[in-house]
């Protein structure tokens, strides 16, 4: 019986390569996203037409409990389990410090932390179930050293995020393995707006002189999830080309 993957806001970047990696595998995906329908759809439309595997998209804030319980519920009726869950989804609404607001900083937390939060929740008692399954979280290393003052609501939210993965490591244990990636610059929608000489500045600070490329994290993040890694538990994978921020 085929493996079935859950990738939170898998339209696009890092999501996309995750979900890609997953069906390259043979597993059966299922694509949460929150805007994005035809980004979604074609994804649906280029892994059926490409892999023997089956896939469903899911529209649904992660930030809001009630979708996420029909969300999950769905999942399992359809695929009947889920054995990988990544908490992909997340947002920066990157602003100068006088700038930013209560209400965009508490956006930021709700999609980057609560959002694993309640995924994990829900995901997690099906797990507990079945005595099995992996968590894999996408945090930054943002949240490690690689401050940016412009960002630092969403540098919080992805220290949050790797404490609620050491948190939700040992809630689950000993049957759901719990672990992070912490990329550091990717090439993403994101970050197609930087300055091309601030690009060329953080390149500088890179070992590799270069941004990954999603499909470098989607590796990593598929690496943590698969039984190659069944005694890696607790754990938070830098994947940031090797760094000199500090």
């Amino acid at each position: 019986m085929s493996k079935t993957v859950l990738v939170t806001g898998g339209s696009r970047g890092i999501g996309r390569a995750t979900i890609m990696e997953f069906a390259k595998n043979g597993y059966n995906v299922a694509i949460n996203y929150v805007k994005d329908d035809d980004a979604a759809n074609e994804l649906k439309s280029f892994l059926a037409e490409n892999y023997d595997v089956k896939v469903i998209t899911i529209k649904a804030d992660v930030s809001d409990e009630q979708e996420v319980k029909k969300m999950v519920d769905y999942v399992i009726n359809h695929f009947g389990k889920i054995d990988v869950l990544v908490n992909n989804a997340g947002i920066a609404i990157d602003t100068t410090f006088e700038d930013k607001t209560k209400e965009n900083f508490r956006k930021t937390l709700d999609v980057n932390l609560i959002g694993p939060f309640l995924v994990s929740k829900e995901v997690g008692k099906h797990m507990i179930e079945n005595k099995s399954g992996s968590i894999v979280n996408v945090s930054s290393t943002n949240a490690m050293e690689t401050y940016y003052t412009y960002s630092l609501d969403y540098d919080a939210s992805k220290a949050g995020l790797i404490s609620l993965t050491h948190n939700l490591s040992l809630h689950f244990s000993p049957y759901v393995r719990v672990n992070a990636v912490a990329p550091g610059w990717v090439n993403t929608q994101m970050n197609k707006e930087l300055d091309d000489n601030y690009v060329k500045e953080e390149c500088e600070k890179i070992y590799q002189k270069r941004f990954a490329e999603p499909e470098e994290i989607a590796k990593a993040i598929y690496f943590l999830a698969s039984d190659d890694a069944s005694y890696i538990n607790n754990e938070v994978l830098r994947v940031d080309g090797g760094s000199n921020h500090a």
